[in-house]
């Protein structure tokens, strides 16, 4: 299991908290550092029923200083995964991908699910 976080993100050090109680094994990696890569993005957006907002951290900095919101309507959804894998902090964490799952924020009932 993946989880891309940003350290200073309260939510995201609540996850690695959480997976670490249940003694989950996973590779942690600093979305500032490394956003996910467009097949990243692919696959999670396959898991989020092909919902873009979902994807998108709609309160940060970046989504609004690119207006990604007055933008969407004409995004092509091809364009919009790109602009995902390539503005990390534009991405919705923490961000998960599992065998045959993916989680975007922490809601721990909905982790209690998948893991």
């Amino acid at each position: 299991m993946i989880i891309y976080i940003y350290s200073k993100c309260s939510t995201c050090q609540q996850a690695i908290r959480f997976l670490k109680q249940k003694k989950l094994s996973f590779t942690c990696k600093e979305i500032l550092e490394q956003a996910p890569s467009l097949q990243e993005i692919q696959t999670m957006f396959h898991y989020q029923n092909g919902n873009l907002k979902k994807l998108f951290n709609t309160s940060g900095k970046l989504y609004r200083e690119l207006q990604i919101a007055e933008k969407m309507p004409s995004l092509t959804e091809e364009d919009a995964l790109l602009l995902l894998s390539q503005y990390g902090m534009l991405v919705k964490r923490p961000f998960v991908l599992g065998e045959g799952f993916g989680l975007i924020g922490f809601k721990e009932e909905e982790w209690n699910n998948y893991l």
